[in-house]
């Protein structure tokens, strides 16, 4: 399957497995078992949406925003749980205004989950830890 890394957003080919004790990116060799969101722009949302073999769960959110502010930890939090089985990443509406226009999205924070390129379903709103996961699993 193909998976995206958090650090570098090299693209890695990695075999499906029910557990992994090791993997890690070919191009900066960092391990893809220690999920972190990514942060996402105009250029490459499309890229790394359409190269991920694993579903993304997509967080559109603004510095401004209170309540996103409140939920960016629980989001990083969560996403820990998920290696290799999500994709988490970030957009700015504020700065990546084409990509927040294109999924018009109306109020943050707001979630998308993209699977083969394609949404699957949104929820507008902070989240809470059980909220979130439970959001996220229904993408698995």
């Amino acid at each position: 399957m193909k998976i995206i890394c958090p650090y570098c957003l090299s693209v890695n080919n990695v075999p499906k497995k029910d557990s992994y004790k090791k993997a890690n990116c070919g191009n900066c060799k960092k391990s893809l078992l220690e999920n972190k969101p990514v942060e996402l722009t105009d250029s490459n949302f499309d890229e790394i949406i359409v190269n991920s073999d694993i579903p993304v769960i997509v967080d559109f959110w603004a510095p401004w925003c209170g309540p996103c502010k409140m939920m960016a930890p629980t989001f990083e939090q969560v996403s820990k749980d998920f290696a290799l089985k999500t994709l988490f990443a970030k957009v700015d509406t504020q700065d990546q205004q084409l990509t927040a226009s294109k999924f018009a999205i109306r109020s943050i924070p707001t979630l998308i989950i993209f699977k083969n390129g394609v949404e699957v379903n949104r929820i507008s709103g902070a989240l809470d830890q059980a909220s979130l996961r439970q959001f996220v699993n229904s993408a698995i």
